[in-house]
């Protein structure tokens, strides 16, 4: 038996979702099936300074939708398309027209989210604005992936939207699951010397407490808050904002100033993994307080490192935070501001660090390349599994 994995363009550096095809990759591999991992070409693009905007986001799609589909329906046929030792699985959603090229009784697909399709449809509450190019685009990805055979949904509120957007077509929903995402890296508990040198480095003064932000600038994350929330807090607090992640926009550093914060906010931009951990380890609290998200890594990460979380009363984050979180409104930073004085109580903090780092136990590794076998009726090869 072999299963072939389908990744993503490499030159649009789509982290995380390299890092979870990384996962399936060495996982799978410990199953004793065989394994290939392919992606599309880089031939037009290798030519681009860069391939996630301007011209070269152009070019970029040469590659992926118009030579990526030729070399795909050729190497499929080289292997026999009535073949059922061979099962091939997309990563990545937004590949769903590969879907075409590929023997769907053998297929699957794992959909992380469909906030863009959401978006492209004109559902102002995923926070995604979509161009022209944008709808049209993402209204293809949709067609396709509505196909799918098999199917893994990253949360249940990633799958109940997808089943709400095939109302239509409902023949393949019978083997459409949940798959919860498993930890792309390791994150844990610091030792307290390792964790101060590292925020040292980073420039930020382990005995000054701070709270936490970890993703990008995009509207939907509402970095905003975090600063909202500080500035309800007034006196009582005089603790730092860290955000990790992405570069500040020109909106946020100008909401910085507005509020007088700008003494008591740091931006540490693509931090290393060992920074991330942390940080994740240093903060007072981990602020969580997206308006959408197809599951919500940095939640779980900031548990397994003993934070405690603070985020969105919006699914899935109740879903994925296994109710070792406090939920409250990502509209209303006064809400947030209470959260967290709340978790100044030092026995509702410690029982919420508690159950965090047992929540945090349900999304390893193992449990999620069985899940997948699973959904390929591999169950045999469960045995087979060693993985951490």
């Amino acid at each position: 038996m072999k299963i072939i994995l389908i990744g993503n363009y490499q030159l649009d550096r789509q982290e995380s979702m390299d890092r979870f095809a990384d996962m399936l990759v060495m996982g799978l591999r410990k199953t004793g099936l065989e394994l290939e991992f392919w992606r599309p070409v880089e031939c037009f693009g290798a030519m681009a300074k860069s391939t996630t905007s301007g011209v070269g986001k152009w070019i970029g799609y040469i590659d992926k939708w118009l030579l990526y589909p030729i070399i795909l329906w050729w190497r499929v046929r080289r292997l026999g398309l009535d073949n059922k030792a061979v099962l091939f699985h997309i990563c990545d959603h937004s590949n769903a027209p590969y879907l075409q090229f590929l023997p769907n009784f053998n297929t699957g697909i794992t959909c992380h989210d469909v906030l863009a399709i959401r978006g492209a449809l004109g559902d102002k509450d995923t926070h995604c604005k979509a161009s022209l190019f944008g709808k049209i685009l993402q209204k293809w990805i949709l067609k396709y992936l509505l196909k799918a055979n098999r199917l893994a949904a990253v949360s249940e509120q990633t799958l109940h939207q997808l089943q709400n957007l095939a109302q239509v077509d409902k023949t393949h929903l019978n083997t459409w699951r949940v798959i919860h995402n498993a930890f792309n890296a390791e994150f844990r508990i610091m030792e307290e010397q390792e964790r101060n040198s590292l925020l040292h480095k980073a420039g930020i003064n382990p005995k000054e407490p701070f709270v936490l932000h970890v993703g990008s600038g995009l509207p939907r994350k509402n970095r905003k808050l975090l600063l909202d929330m500080v500035d309800c807090l007034g006196s009582g607090w005089n603790g730092n904002i860290c955000f990790a992640g992405e570069a500040p926009d020109k909106d946020l550093v100008s909401h910085v100033y507005s509020l007088s914060l700008q003494e008591r906010v740091y931006f540490v931009v693509s931090p290393s993994h060992s920074t991330l951990v942390a940080l994740y380890n240093g903060c007072e609290a981990f602020i969580f307080p997206s308006f959408s998200e197809g599951f919500g890594w940095p939640l779980i990460e900031a548990q397994a490192c003993g934070a405690p979380v603070i985020a969105s009363n919006i699914e899935p984050m109740p879903e994925v935070s296994g109710g070792a979180a406090l939920h409250v409104d990502p509209s209303r930073p006064q809400d947030f501001a209470q959260a967290f004085n709340t978790l100044q109580n030092e026995d509702i903090r410690s029982k919420l660090i508690k159950l965090g780092l047992e929540n945090a136990l349900r999304f390893q590794t193992k449990q999620m390349i069985e899940s997948y076998l699973e959904l390929y009726g591999l169950g045999s090869y469960k045995s087979d599994l060693h993985v951490a």
